[in-house]
């Protein structure tokens, strides 16, 4: 059969589903890349000092190619499948880390990110599908919740190299860091050819031997007789067949009764990830604490420091519990607080505050205020904490588990589009958004985790330890506006109830009707 994989390496998920984390990886890389070199003056002189607009869109070049990459996962990730996808990003970041690196102008340096932007889209699109697809439904969510963990290891450990390449004086200083972040895109292609496709992809390619084997490498050690081997293999041939018996793939089944409402909510997730406040945080945490009065680099740069390492911390119990506590109260509870703890950072920046010029810019800044310093820098750090332990895995575990097989590459690659498209506007936008209306930018990203608490109250089903196919009948109950009246159980199948089902789409007699003939 050719497998084109190691089955001791499949046989461990958190191994697979791991290790695609890297391309996650990636985007982190880019944020602190960025973020650790605003204040470097080698940096400033290269690219001739650029001013908040002119930082904003090298910022968001970033993001503008990432919202094109993750658009073609909407064809790549059906036509190659989601393991070459995976190793075409690596490819092309490598292409981007290079530009980046060599850049001796603004052009050549937002080129460079545009590039490995388009990596990191299709990174993020298609990594969330191929764990959602290779992973047992009692860990799914664990499993993809480490692409978010992935992440933040990814802006922690480019950080501290830019932090010890602060030290360096000339353009080596932002150069050695830009050009290490291909490492890891290196290991991710070359690795990638060890790990198995999803066999979920297998199976609508008519390809259900292999598929087979691999649930059963993936799931029990090889036992093609195993229980849960068994039922998830029946189970995704009934969805391949019902969304074959309803005609071809096609960007209008997006539009259909009962999709539509699941691209909305899997957009708007999303959508309200980057609403949260929280890249800004990250991408320009520099700018954040300078206008709490930290004005120094060096203590700036551990301020950030800490913050990272937070980030990274707080991902932990939301991996192992993320399937336990189940993905709407983590949302719920996360939104309320990061709103909570926004609202104090600018009520303490509008207090405090006034306009003054720091390091030849106009800025609003607190001068004097100790106190108003240091509970700015701990409510950032709490706003960080609640982030990385609810919105930050959630946003990228709930939309890789409501679709049907039919439309999960673009729909994914749709929502995934989305968080692209606030990403880029924010980036830009931000910069000059402080720059002008200073700390009532804070009110407004506090304003938008409220609405997306009440959002997601309302219409966000619970989809915890449901395999893929269970969750259609989530969704199949209604409660569009009363998401909270689903019962946890809804959707639980037997073996034998799924195999007939099967029988009964392809026309042979089930066991019920052989045995009443």
């Amino acid at each position: 059969m050719g497998i084109g994989y190691n089955a001791r390496i499949a046989s461990n998920p958190y191994v697979v589903g791991g290790f695609a984390c890297i391309g996650g990886g990636l985007f982190g890389l880019d944020i602190s890349s960025m973020s650790g070199v605003l204040s470097n003056n080698h940096y400033k002189e290269v690219f001739d000092n650029p001013g908040p607009n002119v930082q904003g869109a090298i910022v968001a070049a970033i993001p503008a190619g990432s919202l094109v990459g993750s658009l073609m996962v909407t064809w790549l990730g059906d036509k190659i499948g989601r393991k070459r996808t995976i190793i075409i990003a690596g490819i092309i970041w490598v292409i981007g880390s290079t530009l980046q690196c060599a850049a001796i102008n603004r052009g050549m340096l937002v080129a460079g990110r545009i590039i490995s932007g388009t990596s990191v889209g299709l990174s993020s699109a298609i990594v969330p599908i191929y764990q959602s697809e290779i992973t047992a439904p009692a860990i799914r969510g664990r499993v993809i919740a480490l692409q978010q963990w992935s992440i933040t290891w990814g802006i922690l450990i480019q950080y501290f190299i830019q932090f010890a390449c602060s030290y360096i004086d000339g353009v080596a200083s932002f150069r050695i860091p830009w050009g290490l972040q291909m490492i890891p895109a290196i290991v991710l292609s070359l690795g990638m050819i060890f790990f198995p496709e999803s066999p979920r992809w297998l199976v609508d390619h008519d390809r259900e031997s292999e598929a087979l084997q691999i649930l059963a490498d993936l799931h029990a050690k090889g036992d093609r007789d195993d229980d849960l081997v068994v039922l998830e293999f029946e189970e995704i041939k009934h969805q391949v067949y019902f969304e074959r018996s309803e005609g071809a793939k096609s960007f209008l089944d997006l539009l259909k009764p009962g999709i539509l409402r699941r691209v909305g909510l899997g957009c708007s997730l999303q959508m309200w990830s980057q609403l949260t406040g929280m890249n800004v945080m990250m991408y320009y945490i520099i700018y954040v604490f300078r206008g709490a009065g930290l004005t120094g680099t060096r203590g700036n740069l551990i301020a950030d420091s800490v913050q990272y390492v937070l980030n990274v911390v707080f991902t932990i119990p939301a991996i192992v519990y993320i399937d336990k506590w189940g993905r709407r109260p983590m949302l719920i509870i996360g939104t309320l607080f990061m709103g909570f703890w926004l609202s104090l950072v600018g009520g303490l920046q509008g207090r405090y505050g006034d306009w003054g010029i720091v390091d030849g810019s106009r800025v609003w800044v607190i001068n004097g205020h100790q106190a108003a310093t240091k509970a700015i820098i701990v409510c950032s750090y709490l706003f960080v904490s609640s982030f990385a332990i609810s919105m930050g895995p959630v946003s990228w575990t709930y939309p890789a588990e409501i679709f049907p097989m039919k439309v999960r590459s673009k729909a994914v690659s749709l929502a995934t589009a989305a968080n692209w498209t606030f990403n880029f506007a924010l980036a830009w936008a931000v910069p000059p958004g402080l720059s002008t209306i200073a700390w009532k930018t804070y009110f407004i990203f506090a304003t938008f985790n409220f609405a997306a608490c009440i959002h997601v109250f309302f219409c966000f089903p619970e989809t915890a330890q449901r395999s893929l196919e269970e969750v259609e009948e989530i969704f199949e109950q209604g409660h569009v506006f009363t998401a909270w009246a689903i019962k946890r159980d809804v959707g639980k199948k037997t073996v034998d109830q799924v195999i007939n089902a099967n029988k009964h789409l392809t026309g042979e007699k089930s066991d019920d009707d052989k045995g009443s003939a």
